[in-house]
Parts: structure tokens; C-alpha cells; sequence
């Protein structure tokens, strides 16, 4: 490292204050810090403003499955590539809810809802607000991840009682058209704007490890980050990578720099609900367990959801136990 990276990194290390906007070059001087002084400055931030053993748990359910026209580059659910998923039609209140209460008493106090659309028709965000009172009923916070919203829809979910809307900048900007061409980041943000003057929480991360430079993964919490107010939810994903999606056989990315990024989301948003989400299933324990080191203090947790027996939620109760970390009982 040259003298003038290395003051750099060295004047990052000793900067406990966060500036008001974040800049590209700030957030990659914080992912090339030494291993032992990130994890030590993103620690202590999240100490400051969490119960550092506290995980909030939530549920995804897939409530309309496949066949969705958007051609992102990471996604088995669009309908031009070829992959095991197949596609299924809008679930039912019933099933919905039976899946919520099966989900609650398992442990998860937040159930997400996902459909694979562009953006809900009328008729189809109708059927969702009839789930997302009933899930409400449960005594569950609600997320919903429905694509991207048209005038007035934001509202109406609010109304109904939803608590959190997932919509995800995927990338940087400048890498954005290398993985998806059918929407543009711009139409992410007229989704984000219209959540936030409804008054609801946004959910809004990104995925990283598809082909994307540190750079980039800076470019990416940047981008989050100076989203004003930042998110109340970060979710940050590894790529799980499907066999007839574009981005299969990508190179993985080393799990190490995984757990940077999710220090840096968490210096970043210290107040936000960093969440450890797509490919934790694929991630040792102690990669997890860094990452709750490193300030995630959210999951998908059972992400297969059965009536009787769930062995995902069982895996996590038990390393749960063995890193001594205990479920958020009320909503963050």
C-alpha cells in the first residue's frame, strides 16, 4: 500500500464521526481497512444503537412465483430464462395466513411477502391488501416486495396496514445496466420516493458477488446510504447463483469480503436494520458469526416454511445458541 492509501485508511480507522453524505472514495477507504480494525469500528457502532445479541427474525413467503417479464440478470423467476422454477398464480388469503401463523410461532416476528411482477395490476394489489391486514391481525410486522409501485398504490398499502416496503437498488449505478436492461435504477427510486411520502418504512438493499469490483460494492452502500432518510431495513445478498440465469458461473465472492461489506452497511447506517439475507444458507458458521460481529442484526430465518418440522429454523435456533444471540421481541 502507498503512503497516500495508507494515510487514507489510517484517517478512516481513527474517524469515529459520520459526515452527513458519504462518498465513493470514504466507503472504499472503510472496506480496505485492516480486517481487525473494521470489524472493530463496525462493532462498536453497532453497539452503540443495538442490543449487540438481539437478531430481528423475519419470514419470506413467495406469494406469486415466476413468470415475471423483468430480465434481471440474478433472478430464476424471470420467464425468458430456463430454470427450475415454475410459475405459480397469486396464493390465497388462506394460505397466506396459514403461512404468517406457522412463521410466528416458529419465532419470526416480521412475515415479508414477495411477488414476481414489474408492478402489481389493480386487481392483483387488491388481493395483497386483503393479506396484509390479515397478517396484521396475526400481531406480525408486514413487508411487501411487489416491484415497482404506480401513483397512489404506496398509499393504499399504508392504509391497510403494511409497515415495510422491500425495493432494492441492486447495484451501483454505473453497473446497474450490466445486469439488468428492462428498468433503469432511476424507476427504483420513483418506487422509493413514492413509499416514503406514504409514510412507510423502506426496506432497500442490494446484492453483491456478480462480477462487481469493491468499487462497485462501495459505489452500492453509497448509493443506500445517502438515501435521505437511509433505510430503516438493509438487506444485503450474496448472489445464489441458478443454473439458466445469466449470471451462473459467475466467480464467487471471497466470503471475507461478504462480511466487509456488511461492516461497512452497518458504519454506514447505524441506525438501520442490517440484514444477513440471500446466501446465508450457503455461508459457514463462522462467516455468520463474523457477520453478526460485523452489525447484522436481521435474517430470513426458516426460509422454507412447513406446518410441522422446519429444519432451516432449527439449524438457526441452534447456532443462535451456540453465539448466544436471542430474537427482538418487539419491532425495530
Amino acid at each position: 500500500m502507498d503512503s497516500i492509501s495508507h494515510n487514507a485508511v489510517a484517517a478512516v480507522a481513527a474517524d469515529t464521526v459520520a459526515p452527513a453524505r458519504w462518498n465513493v472514495d470514504q466507503v472504499e477507504a472503510l472496506f480496505d481497512l485492516p480486517f481487525n480494525d473494521l470489524m472493530y469500528r463496525a462493532a462498536g457502532v453497532h453497539r452503540e444503537h443495538f442490543d449487540p445479541n438481539a437478531v430481528q427474525m423475519s419470514t419470506l413467503l413467495s406469494i406469486k412465483t415466476g413468470g415475471c417479464p423483468e430480465d434481471c440478470g440474478y433472478c430464476p423467476q424471470a420467464a425468458r430464462y430456463h430454470t427450475s422454477v415454475e410459475t405459480e398464480e397469486l396464493l390465497s388469503v388462506e394460505d397466506v395466513v396459514a403461512a404468517a401463523r406457522a412463521a410466528r410461532d416458529n419465532g419470526a416476528t416480521r412475515f415479508c411477502m414477495g411477488a414476481a411482477w414489474r408492478g402489481p395490476k389493480q386487481r392483483e394489489l387488491d388481493r395483497v391488501l386483503g393479506m396484509v391486514k390479515a397478517v396484521r391481525e396475526l400481531g406480525m410486522e408486514t413487508c411487501a416486495t411487489l416491484g415497482m409501485l404506480k401513483e397512489g398504490q404506496a398509499e393504499q398499502l399504508k392504509e391497510a396496514g403494511l409497515d415495510y416496503y422491500n425495493h432494492n437498488l441492486d447495484t451501483a449505478p454505473e453497473f446497474y445496466g450490466n445486469i439488468i436492461s428492462t428498468r433503469t435504477q432511476e424507476d427504483r427510486h420513483n418506487t422509493l420516493d413514492k413509499v416514503r411520502a406514504a409514510g412507510l418504512n423502506v426496506c432497500c438493499g442490494g446484492i453483491v458477488g456478480m462480477g462487481e469490483t469493491r468499487r462497485t460494492r462501495a459505489a452500492l452502500i453509497v448509493e443506500i446510504a445517502n438515501l435521505d432518510p437511509y433505510p430503516e431495513s438493509v438487506p444485503i445478498n450474496n448472489l445464489v447463483q441458478v443454473e439458466g440465469t445469466p449470471l451462473h458461473g459467475t466467480a464467487a465472492l471471497d466470503p471475507l469480503e461478504f462480511v466487509r461489506t456488511i461492516a461497512c452497511a452497518r458504519i454506514t447506517m447505524p441506525k438501520a436494520m442490517v440484514r444477513l439475507s440471500a446466501g446465508r444458507q450457503e455461508m459457514s458458521e463462522g462467516i455468520q458469526a463474523l457477520c453478526f460481529l460485523a452489525g447484522a442484526n436481521s435474517i430470513f430465518y426458516g426460509d422454507k416454511l412447513l406446518t410441522t418440522g422446519n429444519p432451516e429454523a432449527e439449524r438457526d435456533r441452534a447456532l443462535m445458541q451456540k453465539l448466544g444471540l436471542h430474537a427482538m421481541r418487539s419491532g425495530c
